[in-house]
C-alpha cells in the first residue's frame, strides 16, 4: 500500500460519496522498462492510492513494457506491423471512467512514449458510442508529470489538450507534477530529494485526484455528456442541430 500523508488519508476516510462503481486506468509513459524504478510511477502511485481508498478499481500499465506499434490506426498489424499490443490496451482504456497519463520530462517535453500513447488514443477517436458520440465522451482525463528540469506545465498543457480534443472531460486542476532543482539533480524517488514530502506537489496531486473523482461521479450519474449537438451519426445523417442551413436563410 502506498503511503499517503495524514491529510490525504483523512480526506479519504471522511468522504461520504460512493465511487465503487468507477474504474481508473493509469498509463505510465516512463522510458524505463520494469522492474527499473520509475519516478513517474512513484507520483502516480499517490493518486492511484487515493482512488483505491475510495473504492475505485485501479488498473496500471507501464506502456514501455508493451509492444505498442507506431501509427494512428486502431490495429497496426493491419498496416504492416508484425506485433501490436495496443488493441488489448485500448480495451482497458475504454473500460475506464478515468484515464491518467503520467510522463517524465525530457528536453522540456513529454516523453516519446507518451506521444506514442496519445497518437494511438487518437487512432481510436473516430469510434462512436451507443449515442453516436465519439468514443471517449463521458470519460475523465488527467495527467501527472515528474522530472529534474523545467516543463511540468508545458507537458500538462500538451497532454490535457490532447485528451480533451479526443473527447475526454478535463476537470479543474487535473494535473500535478514534481521537479527538482534545474539541471542534473535528484529525481522524485531519490533519497533526500524531498519529492514525496513536497507539500506543493502533494496538494496538487490530491486536488487533481479528487477533481477527477468528482467529475467522473457527476458524468456517471448523468449518463455521460448530453447527446445533443455532438452526435457524429446525426450530423452525417444531415442534422445540423442549431446551425441554420444556408438554404433556408432569407
Amino acid at each position: 500500500m502506498t503511503e499517503l500523508t495524514e491529510r490525504q488519508a483523512e480526506l479519504c476516510t471522511h468522504s461520504d460519496v460512493d465511487y465503487s462503481d468507477l474504474k481508473a486506468l493509469f498509463i505510465n509513459c516512463t522510458l524505463k522498462r520494469s522492474p527499473e524504478i520509475s519516478n513517474t510511477q512513484g507520483l502516480m502511485d499517490v493518486s492511484a492510492e487515493i482512488m483505491r481508498r475510495n473504492g475505485i478499481a485501479v488498473d496500471c500499465i507501464r506502456a514501455v513494457d508493451h509492444d505498442i506499434a507506431t501509427g494512428v490506426w486502431p490495429d497496426m498489424t493491419e498496416d504492416g506491423w508484425e506485433r501490436d499490443e495496443w488493441p488489448e490496451i485500448f480495451e482497458r482504456v475504454i473500460d475506464a471512467d478515468i484515464l491518467v497519463l503520467g510522463t517524465p520530462i525530457w528536453l522540456g517535453e513529454k516523453s516519446s512514449v507518451a506521444t506514442r500513447v496519445v497518437e494511438r488514443l487518437y487512432g481510436n477517436s473516430h469510434l462512436l458510442n451507443e449515442d453516436g458520440q465519439y468514443a471517449y465522451y463521458g470519460r475523465v482525463g488527467g495527467c501527472l508529470v515528474t522530472g529534474n528540469e523545467d516543463g511540468v506545465k508545458h507537458c500538462a498543457m500538451n497532454v490535457l489538450y490532447s485528451l480533451q480534443h479526443l473527447g475526454y472531460a478535463i476537470p479543474p486542476q487535473a494535473d500535478a507534477g514534481w521537479i527538482g532543482e534545474a539541471g542534473p539533480g535528484p529525481s522524485y524517488l531519490d533519497p533526500g530529494s524531498g519529492g514525496p514530502e513536497n507539500d506543493f506537489t502533494n496538494r496538487n496531486t490530491t486536488f487533481a485526484a479528487w477533481n477527477m473523482l468528482h467529475l467522473a461521479r457527476m458524468l456517471k450519474d448523468a449518463g455521460g455528456i448530453p447527446a445533443h449537438g455532438n452526435q457524429r451519426t446525426a450530423w452525417d445523417a444531415g442534422c445540423r442541430f442549431d446551425f441554420v442551413n444556408p438554404e433556408y436563410r432569407v
